[in-house]
């Protein structure tokens, strides 16, 4: 049935077939990794560190060992057979240097031991009771901290002899500008606070180790663990068929998986790990603090003459974590000269990593606020600002190559048409209903469309059926459906016919599940593999019965038959029936990559193509519209309704698709008015760790969003001429209600969250 939630297919759009995994969820049937029963478990509980900075004098576990149903205490001195891993600044690997539990202390929350016990009860209370004497030194937290060390060499962080996006002279076009603004944007630490606790379970039957953790890469997981663990990856199984969100986090492994595995091993029984919310904000990864200095210059009638973005950006003391965004927004628009860069600042703080749209989040923020400044300076809608300076050639590259499409002022006349725009009356302060001062804002959505490497199974069953095979992940963002709605499509089989395998590294390699890319690179693995299957079915068909002697390329496969172009035809379980099982496996590699990649991806180490590299830029593009009504007393902000337009290719299934879309523009209203992890800049400590004092929003703050799915055709993206868009939805909602909210009162937020109090002035 369609629906809001479930549009009407447009062009180049798949039905909103209902999630193939959405019943064992709501019946409580899908197995999360914490969930899988194992024998006579173990229970562990993870001990943190209490500073930021310094050395562990003294670790006292007497007390926490005379606690009843204590197995056994793992700190510095008896884990010393776990290998260092190497940091991964991309999917797979290590999520951080900082692996060892002492006695040098690198961030508050640092894991300094692991309690095991009988019980979770017994495990905790020891935790609490072990007791360290610290040797502590002044942290630096973040931006103004003392002690902070920078680093902004391109050689450094990006490798390869890269350099930061840049053409032309931008100081001397923004110098000689006509209009022009030089402004400053901030935005905080936020953490991912998914419904699933990071867990793991080990289990040890010989020298075959299993594991069971919510992962966006097994193969990552599998690789690098054994590294840990000094085995071979062949020993190791990791299981992780469903993820109760991760967003970023989970897709390189942490310090704890090879604590428990060891624990496991020790032990010689299963082991069982749930860590605790406020530990989730040290022991993972998160979005770094990021600053931003934005300068845009223009002609008087609008023609962008200049951009430069320089970002700074928080990361531990040993990692060079970078969201460097500029490689995104310097291909935005026709800037004229572009200048851009990013300085990495060092500070004792855990090491951040990938947070959904990890990169355009703040950068397009700070970009999308500063387009939006310069448009009222100028007088000028901002949406025909952005209209003149639209453009289908990079303006970086030296030989101008085009976009493999760009729909950008497509969405940007349908959503204003939805939302109303042309009502809108340009002086700030000039809407306003009763004590409520009304704004209208709008901002860009962006994100890259990457491909990499994937391979596939499929498996035709005499009887039918259909059976896909990938250790692809689902997030919850409709992996299982979309996959199976690809392999219905090619082989003419009903949704009812397929069932899809996830998430087991015994499956054939799939990339990390982060980037917006399964759909695109799992989905043109699937195709390869059913369009195999497909060839022999039509050549059976082609051999005997009612379609003896035809041309294949007058055959179809649809509705479980195989179908002449005069409707002569067979069913597919005749033709199934015929040949047996017919399996076939396919390894899908974008074009200019190698064939090693794969070697690489079973290896665990993902390869990336697509967005601004390549022959063309790639990209799926929005336009995000708010209103937001500020309290002219209280200054309280609220946004009553928002509208977002998006074209991303072909569109598997406009319901789940719908889904994410919905959900990336609350999570940026949440960016906007609510998220930020508070930090205590002397003590380098997270406050508000917990769900009840980090800020999210509620129904009740999110009364009416509406998606308008723009239909795109775009046959250079990959096979399945699919753009990602899981994380396409967020990245302009902040700006968008930063924008809205000058529109109702004059005042410019540049820091985001953007709180009352900054509008009481």
């Amino acid at each position: 049935m369609m629906s809001a939630a479930a549009p009407k297919p447009k062009e180049n759009m798949g039905s909103p077939e209902p999630r193939l995994d959405g019943k064992a969820k709501v019946t409580g049937r899908a197995r999360y990794p914490s969930d899988f029963p194992v024998s006579n478990p173990a229970f562990a509980y993870l001990v943190t560190s209490a500073i930021a900075k310094g050395k562990i004098d003294s670790l006292d576990t007497a007390d926490a060992k005379a606690v009843p149903g204590v197995i056994e205490i793992f700190t510095q001195e008896n884990t010393k057979d776990l290998k260092k891993t190497k940091y991964s600044p991309g999917g797979g690997g290590s999520s951080t240097s900082i692996q060892e539990l002492g006695p040098q202390i690198q961030h508050e929350g640092q894991i300094i031991a692991m309690v095991v016990a009988e019980s979770f009860e017994a495990a905790r209370e020891a935790a609490y009771r072990v007791k360290a004497a610290y040797h502590r030194e002044q942290p630096s937290a973040t931006f103004g901290s003392e002690g902070l060390k920078e680093q902004s060499d391109p050689m450094a962080l990006l490798g390869s002899l890269k350099q930061w996006a840049k053409t032309g002279n931008a100081d001397k076009a923004l110098d000689g500008a006509e209009v022009a603004i030089d402004e400053h944007y901030g935005t905080p630490t936020q953490h991912h606070n998914a419904m699933e606790l990071y867990t793991t379970t080990c289990v040890w039957d010989g020298d075959k180790l299993t594991v069971y953790e919510p992962s966006q890469f097994v193969y990552g997981l599998k690789n690098t663990l054994a590294q840990k663990l000094g085995i071979e990856p062949d020993n190791i199984h990791v299981v992780s068929p469903y993820v109760g969100g991760a967003f970023g986090s989970k897709a390189q492994m942490t310090p704890r998986t090879g604590l428990v595995a060891l624990a496991a091993r020790r032990l010689n029984r299963p082991v069982k790990l749930v860590a605790t919310r406020d530990q989730g904000f040290t022991i993972a990864t998160y979005r770094a603090e990021t600053r931003h200095h934005v300068r845009l210059g223009a002609t008087r009638d609008g023609k962008f003459v200049g951009y430069s973005h320089e970002g700074f950006e928080i990361s531990s003391r040993p990692d060079t974590y970078k969201v460097a965004g500029t490689e995104d927004t310097a291909h935005l628009y026709a800037y004229g000269a572009v200048s851009t860069k990013v300085t990495v600042l060092h500070a004792d703080r855990n090491t951040p990593g990938f947070m959904r749209s990890p990169p355009v989040v703040p950068y397009v923020y700070a970009l999308e606020s500063a387009i939006d400044e310069l448009a009222f300076k100028l007088g000028m809608d901002p949406i025909e600002l952005r209209r003149i300076n639209d453009t289908m050639l990079d303006p970086i590259d030296g030989d101008k190559k085009p976009y493999s499409s760009r729909s950008l002022m497509s969405c940007y006349d349908q959503a204003a048409e939805a939302f109303g725009w042309r009502a809108r009356n340009r002086e700030p302060g000039s809407m306003r209903d009763g004590d409520w001062l009304i704004g209208w804002g709008c901002a860009t959505a962006a994100y890259p469309t990457h491909i990499a490497p994937s391979t596939a199974r499929v498996r035709l069953m005499p009887n039918g059926q259909v059976i896909v095979q990938s250790a692809a992940h689902d997030l919850g963002t409709g992996a299982y459906t979309v996959i199976g709605q690809m392999a219905a499509e090619r082989l003419g089989v009903p949704m009812s016919a397929v069932t899809v395998e996830l998430g087991d590294s015994s499956l054939p390699a799939a990339v990390v599940a982060g980037g917006s890319v399964t759909t695109a690179s799992v989905c043109s693995a699937v195709m390869k593999a059913c369009d195999a299957i497909r060839a022999r079915l039509l050549q059976s068909a082609t051999n005997e019965g009612p379609l003896v002697g035809r041309n294949t390329s007058d055959i179809n496969l649809t509705d479980g038959k195989a179908v002449a172009t005069d409707g002569s035809a067979v069913p597919m379980q005749d033709l199934a029936g015929r040949i047996g099982v017919i399996e076939e496996y396919a390894e899908f590699i974008p074009d200019g990559m190698s064939s090693s990649s794969i070697k690489k991806l079973y290896d665990g180490q993902p390869t990336f193509g697509g967005g601004s590299h390549g022959k063309k830029l790639m990209y799926a593009l929005g336009a995000e519209f708010v209103e937001v009504r500020v309290h002219a007393r209280t200054r309280e902000v609220r946004v009553p309704r928002a509208v977002g337009a998006f074209a991303a290719g072909r569109i598997m299934n406009t319901r789940t698709a719908h889904s994410q879309l919905m959900g990336g523009m609350i999570w940026g209203l949440s960016s906007a008015l609510h998220e930020a992890t508070e930090i205590d800049k002397r003590e380098a400590r997270y406050i508000n760790d917990n769900l009840a004092d980090y800020l999210i929003p509620v129904n009740a703050d999110v009364p009416q969003i509406d998606v308008i799915l723009v239909p795109e055709i775009d046959h250079e993206v990959n096979p399945a001429g699919v753009k990602g868009l899981g994380e396409l939805g967020n990245v302009g909602t902040a700006a968008a209600v930063a924008n809205a909210v000058f529109h109702a009162t004059g005042t410019r937020i540049r820091d985001l969250p953007i709180r009352l109090e900054q509008l009481l002035v």
